[in-house]
C-alpha cells in the first residue's frame, strides 16, 4: 500500500484525468445550476463503490443541487482528512467547447473553461480512483461543495458535524504550484440604496434630489483599490435612474472591502457607510445600506499540521512550498472561521474568472502528485 503512494500517478491515470477534466468542463454549472454536475461527480464516485450522501443545502443556497460527501474508510487507528473542491463556476459567456493546444486547456470561445474549480475536482476524483482500489494509509472524506462563487454559500450551509476529519485541504486558488495559503481576508459588501426626489430635469431641475448625484459623491470621497498590503476596496456597481430628462429618484451602489486584518476590513466598510451617509444627508437624500460580512479571514501558522503536510508533498513532487497571503476566498474560509484547520493549495490554473482561463497539462498531471502525496505524509503528520 505504501508503495502505490509513494509512486507518482502512472501514465494511465494521467491520461484519464484530462480526460475526465474536459468532460466536466464541458458540464455548465454555474452556480445554483449544478445538477448536471453533481449527477456526474456522484456516478463517478459510485462506480469506485463509495457511498455519496447530498445534503439539502440547495434549501438555503437556492441551488438544485446539494453538497456532495462521500468516504473512504480509515485503517483501524488511522487519521482522516478532507479534501474539498467546488462544483460550481461564474456565469458563462459562451458555451464551453474545450480546446487543448501545445499542452494548455481552455475554451475555444470567449468565455470561461471551468478550470475553477473543476481542475481540483478532477484531481480529487482521480486521488479517490487510486485509493478506492489500493487502499489509503489515512480515511478520506470527499467534499464537493455548491455555490462557492456565490460568498462560499454551500460551504455555510454544510453541516461540518458531519465531518470526522482531523483537518482538511481545498485546491482553489488559481496560482502556480506551490503556493500554499496561509492568509485570507475577511470580506463585507456594503450595499447604499439613495432615494431622492424626481423632478424634470430641464423644467425645474432645482426641485428634485438626485440619487445618482448623491452616489457619486459618496464614490468620488471614497479610496478604492489596494489600499495597503493586506487591504483592498471596491466600487463594482452601480444602478439608477430612469432617463437623461428626469433627475433620478432612486440609486443603488454595491462596494466592498477585504482585509487580511478582520478590523481594518470592518473600518474600511464603516468609511464607505460613512460617506454614503454623508453624501445622502448634503443632498436631502434617504438613504438604507445594507452590510454584510461574507466570510472572515483567516491566518494559519507555518508550523499548522496542514501546512506541514502539503509542504512535504510539495517538495515530493519537485516543488518549493511557498505560504502566501491571498485577497480571495474559499470555502477554506468557512472551515477556518468553524474552528476546523483547512488549508487552500494552489492547484496551477490561471486566469480564473476571465475569457482566458486556461490550465496546462502539466500542471493537472503535478496536482495529482501533489494530492496523492498530502495522503502520504498525512497519514505520519
Amino acid at each position: 500500500m505504501d508503495a502505490v503512494l509513494h509512486a507518482r500517478a502512472s501514465a494511465d491515470e494521467k491520461a484519464r484525468l484530462v480526460d475526465d477534466f474536459v468532460r466536466l468542463c464541458e458540464i455548465e454549472s454555474p452556480s445554483r445550476r449544478e445538477r448536471s454536475m453533481a449527477d456526474a461527480v456522484t456516478a463517478q464516485l459510485r462506480e469506485l463503490g463509495l457511498g455519496v450522501d447530498e445534503d439539502g443545502s440547495g434549501a438555503e443556497t437556492a441551488s438544485d443541487a446539494g453538497n456532495l460527501l462521500a468516504r473512504i474508510p480509515a485503517r483501524d487507528g488511522a487519521r482522516t482528512i478532507l479534501l474539498c473542491a467546488h462544483l460550481d463556476t461564474v456565469p458563462l459567456d459562451a458555451p464551453v467547447r474545450v480546446e487543448l493546444a501545445d499542452g494548455v486547456i481552455r475554451n475555444a470561445n470567449e468565455a470561461i473553461v471551468g478550470a475553477d474549480n473543476k481542475a481540483a475536482v478532477a484531481v480529487i476524483l482521480a486521488v479517490a480512483r487510486r485509493l478506492a482500489a489500493n487502499g489509503a494509509p489515512v480515511g478520506i472524506e470527499i467534499l464537493f461543495t455548491t455555490c462557492e462563487e456565490l460568498a462560499l454559500a454551500g460551504a455555510k450551509a454544510f453541516d461540518l458535524g458531519r465531518l470526522a476529519a482531523d483537518f482538511g485541504f481545498v485546491f482553489d486558488h488559481a496560482s502556480p504550484i506551490g503556493e500554499l495559503i496561509v492568509a485570507a481576508p475577511s470580506y463585507f459588501s456594503v450595499e447604499g440604496r439613495f432615494r431622492g426626489k424626481a423632478a424634470h430635469a430641464g423644467l425645474a431641475p432645482e426641485e428634485g434630489h438626485n440619487a445618482i448625484e448623491a452616489a457619486a459623491a459618496a464614490i468620488a470621497s471614497l479610496r478604492f483599490g489596494r489600499i495597503d498590503e493586506m487591504t483592498t476596496s471596491n466600487v463594482g456597481r452601480i444602478v439608477g435612474g430612469t432617463a437623461s430628462n428626469v433627475v433620478a429618484e432612486r440609486c443603488r451602489v454595491e462596494c466592498e472591502a477585504r482585509s487580511i486584518d478582520h478590523d481594518r476590513a470592518s473600518e474600511v466598510a464603516g468609511d464607505i457607510v460613512d460617506a454614503m451617509t454623508q453624501a445622502a444627508t448634503d443632498r436631502a437624500c434617504d438613504l438604507e445600506i445594507d452590510v454584510q460580512e461574507l466570510f472572515r479571514g483567516f491566518r494559519l501558522p507555518k508550523s499548522a499540521p496542514t501546512v506541514a503536510v502539503a509542504s512535504r508533498a510539495l517538495e515530493g513532487a519537485g516543488f518549493s512550498p511557498q505560504p502566501i497571503a491571498t485577497g480571495g476566498g474559499s470555502d477554506a474560509n468557512v472551515f477556518q472561521a468553524r474552528g476546523f484547520e483547512c488549508l487552500n493549495v494552489a492547484n496551477g490554473t490561471q486566469g480564473a474568472h476571465q475569457p482566458d482561463e486556461c490550465v496546462t497539462v502539466d500542471a493537472l498531471e503535478s496536482m495529482l502528485d501533489v494530492a496523492l502525496g498530502i495522503v502520504q505524509h498525512s497519514a505520519v503528520a
